[in-house]
């Protein structure tokens, strides 16, 4: 069977739970932004949750799953332990018409898990435990990439060696398919522990980079020039899509630039904001609709997800994109 879009990244369980600004203070917390923990701290924090709400996620993850509940034909390789969050996320994924095509491991770290705490103003601050998803590697990949269009790379994969060697195999392996490779740069800390990586691999080796303003700014060392950091992009990628956290967004493709607006709201939760944007984007770009069009359908999936607490979409999407003559 082939598959329109493929997606290979971290594996990971999201566990999500409500916190005050307090709570986060106390428990050394930072506000914002996804932080790497050990197995001692993720048990402490699991514990320390009031609400919990479980989830199969990882970024990748999150977005291959929003558009295979678009209608196309989805795989994501991750790397689970055989243990009940792995049996958990394999099935679950299967479940929701996501293909999971790397079986559950014999292998000694847990699977993967992140702790996630929503503040009452919507921002998530992320604590992830990188278990046995972040040990995927090279021989993990297995061969399905023949007859599919794109495929969606993690920028966290680069944390660990392994990640890497997955990262090149899946990226040489859609080459030789025909297909299209996307990148997310996935976090500004990300963008800069793998900086020279990254703009390699948007130079040569991906089509189509996805990141925020922050991510694109640090990647690119132009402080709060976005301009100039987007410039330096779309003369490396065919198509740099950019999000600026509640004002329009921007994606270029040679030296034309498009816009899709958005309407600011307080968000309940945001966490996979950046996911769904990516799902409804690339679902855009897979079926052939024009950039602007693409970029409106993803910021119509970021918009739904951050209503209701979790990082996927609770209402059909494709509906949402007939009811604005979008398809």
């Amino acid at each position: 069977m082939s598959y329109d879009v493929i997606g290979i990244g971290n594996a990971i369980v999201d566990v999500i739970s409500h916190a005050s600004d307090m709570f986060l203070d106390q428990m050394a917390i930072e506000k914002g932004i996804m932080q790497l923990i050990d197995r001692e701290r993720a048990e402490l924090l699991y514990a320390s949750m009031r609400d919990r709400t479980e989830t199969p996620g990882g970024s990748v993850g999150n977005t291959i799953a929003g558009i295979g509940e678009l209608g196309l034909s989805t795989a994501f390789i991750g790397k689970v332990k055989d243990d009940a969050l792995g049996r958990f996320y394999a099935t679950a994924l299967e479940e929701a018409g996501t293909a999971f095509p790397l079986p559950p491991q014999k292998v000694d770290l847990p699977t993967s898990r992140s702790m996630i705490f929503v503040s009452p103003d919507g921002e998530r601050s992320m604590n992830t435990y990188l278990g046995a998803g972040a040990d995927i590697g090279s021989g993990d990949v297995p061969d399905v990439f023949e007859g599919s269009k794109i495929l969606f790379l993690e920028g966290y994969l680069f944390d660990k060696p392994e990640g890497k060697t997955a990262f090149a195999e899946a990226a040489a392996r859609m080459k030789a398919a025909g297909g299209q490779a996307a990148i997310t740069i996935s976090d500004p800390f990300c963008a800069e522990r793998h900086r020279a990586d990254f703009q390699r691999l948007i130079a040569g080796d991906v089509d189509i980079a996805i990141g925020n303003e922050k991510e694109w700014t640090t990647l690119y060392e132009t402080g709060d020039d976005l301009d100039a950091a987007l410039a330096q992009a779309a003369q490396a990628c065919r198509i740099v899509a950019c999000t600026r956290s509640g004002r329009s967004v921007w994606v270029w493709s040679g030296d034309s630039r498009v816009e899709a607006p958005v309407t600011p709201v307080t968000p309940i939760d945001a966490t996979g904001a950046g996911d769904q944007f990516a799902a409804g984007f690339l679902y855009g770009v897979a079926t052939g609709t024009p950039l602007d069009v693409a970029a409106r359908m993803g910021v119509m999936c970021a918009a739904e997800v951050i209503g209701h607490v979790g990082p996927r979409p609770e209402r059909p999407m494709i509906e949402a994109f007939r009811e604005a003559e979008l398809v």
